[in-house]
Order: structure tokens, then sequence, then C-alpha cells
């Protein structure tokens, strides 16, 4: 004997309560002609009549009253099976996993953290590396969340702005340029610069359709700036992310571009001044990168929120 496939099943199972061919239509989503095509299958393939039209309507057969109590409850144990169980934050030990670079490390992790400890206190949340082939991560579910400079991703991933950040300058406490008004071009050309140089925003074959852009260098306006008024920088020093710069920049004379929010926290520690940038900054996106069909998962979708929560009172 073939055995049915699960969708002639659950015809009979809803046939067998409702024994009105039109109303197990209407439960399923189906015409009364494809619930009596299904019907016609099932009966072939177990080789029994399983319901006959009556005054009453569609009476099963002894094997149809044999079998459904069985079928009705491996259906529910496979809904169970299939469905995401409940979340509940307060009782939760869930593990999250965040890919995230330095910035949201220092930016975003400390208050999601405090939340975190607050709203679900026995989770626990591992922020790993935005490494090469992260989006394999998440695809696999080792990865939840991707946080970052992310200006493009497959149709597959959702793409959520959570902050937008401007640049300022950066330097040491008790810079002289820290007493300086107004600070001009030519001001901030008079000291060397530190350049954040990663390497070119890119989409690597590991991560196809995946654009993170590579650093937070300004996008060219700076340099559009300098150009315009006739103006050249020195560059003192290249480093490879923007904690190094701000070493550096507290360290030495020179001056550094920076995310605000991650220079406000330097600044916090007594470590470095700020001063605006004297010339129109754009701004730069801050997304979070996660799978779309994974919004149905309770505990996901709960934490996609926590995150954007976070966000916004940065």
């Amino acid at each position: 004997m073939t055995t049915p496939d699960l969708n002639l099943l659950r015809v009979f199972d809803v046939l067998l309560e409702e024994r009105n061919v039109t109303r197990a239509g209407a439960r399923l989503g189906l015409t009364q002609s494809a619930v009596s095509h299904a019907l016609n299958r099932l009966r072939y393939a177990l080789n029994d009549e399983l319901f006959v039209r009556g005054p009453s309507g569609m009476q099963p057969t002894p094997r149809a009253l044999e079998m459904g109590p069985q079928v009705h409850a491996a259906l529910n144990q496979l809904q169970a099976a299939l469905s995401f169980p409940d979340f509940d934050p307060a009782t939760s030990e869930r593990r999250f996993t965040l890919s995230a670079g330095a910035y949201a490390c220092a930016v975003l992790a400390p208050t999601l953290v405090s939340r975190l400890g607050r709203e679900a206190p026995l989770s626990e949340l591992a922020v790993v590396e935005n490494a090469p082939d992260v989006l394999e991560r998440i695809d696999s579910r080792r990865v939840d969340f991707l946080v970052g400079g992310v200006t493009a991703a497959p149709e597959r991933f959702a793409r959520d702005v959570i902050l937008t950040e401007s640049l300022v300058w950066v330097v040491r406490a008790g810079h002289p340029l820290l007493s300086r008004s107004p600070i001009t071009l030519e001001v901030l050309t008079s000291v060397p610069h530190i350049v954040i140089a990663p390497g070119a925003t890119e989409s690597s074959p590991s991560r196809p359709g995946l654009v993170v852009q590579a650093s937070w260098e300004d996008a060219g306006a700076f340099e559009s700036a300098l150009t315009t008024a006739k103006l050249k920088r020195r560059i003192g020093v290249s480093v490879p992310d923007t904690y190094s710069a701000l070493a550096v920049a507290a360290r030495s004379e020179m001056a550094a571009l920076a995310p605000r929010r991650l220079a406000q926290v330097s600044a916090q520690s007594g470590r470095v001044g700020i001063i605006e940038a004297p010339y129109p900054q754009p701004t730069v996106e801050v997304a979070l990168v996660y799978l779309r069909e994974r919004l149905n998962e309770p505990a996901i979708a709960w934490m996609r929120d926590l995150i954007d929560e976070v966000a916004s009172t940065l």
C-alpha cells in the first residue's frame, strides 16, 4: 500500500470532523471539487471508501472511524514538532549570536547587554567577528544577526537601518586645535591626519550580494572639500581600524575621522576631544541584517525588536 501524503490526511481529518465536503473545503481553503479529488486519491491509496453519502452528510466507514483518532493525533504531533516554541524572555535560556565589528561592540553592545540582563536574565549573547563567510553562517543559523555598515544584501535577507551615524574629527585631550575657533579647513589641515584604510568596499565571492562599507571614511566628502578649497592634507599614518585611529590620536598630535558615537565613548574617558567637521558631512547607515523567514520565530522577532529599541535610545 502506498503511504498517502500529509495533505490527503489533513483533508481526511477535517472531513471526519465536518462530515460535509463544502464545510471541509471552506476550512482548508479548497474548492469542493479539490476536496472530492483528494478523497478519491485517499480511497485509492487505502482501498476503502472511507466516507459514503447519507441523509445527514458524509458518513465515515468503520475503517475511517478506526484510523481517525490516530491520524488526528499524528497530525497534531507533527504540527507541534514543526511549530516554534513559545518564547518567554524571563525564563528562556536561549543563546543569541550577533556578528558585529568594533563599532557595534562599543556603541550597541553595552546597552543591549544591560537590557538583556533585565528582561532575559537567563539568556546568553555571543558577539562574534564579521567573518568572510557571515552569510553562510546566517543561512545555517549559526549567526542570528549581523550589525554593520551594510549597504546591500541578497533578497532573502532583511536589512533594517537601526542607526544613522555622523562623523567627527578626533584629537588628543588638550590638543591646541580644541582651543581654536572657528575650526576651518585650513586649521584642520595644519596637523597630520590618521587614515583608516582597511580596504575598499566590496562584495566578495564568499558573500555574494553583501556590500559592506569597509571604513568610516566620509565617502570623499573631506577630499572634495579640500579640492574645492585648493588645499592638501598630510597623512601621518594609515591604520586598519577606527580603534587604532583613536588610540593613535589620543597619544599624538594627529587628527582622525571617526563615527560620532564611538568618538563620544572615547571622549567620556577624557582621552580625546571632538571637533565638528567644517564642511558638509554625509551620514552613514548602520543596519541589522537577518534572514527574513526567521521572523516567524518568536525568539528572533523579540531580539530584533529589542535591538531596534536599544539603537533608538543611542
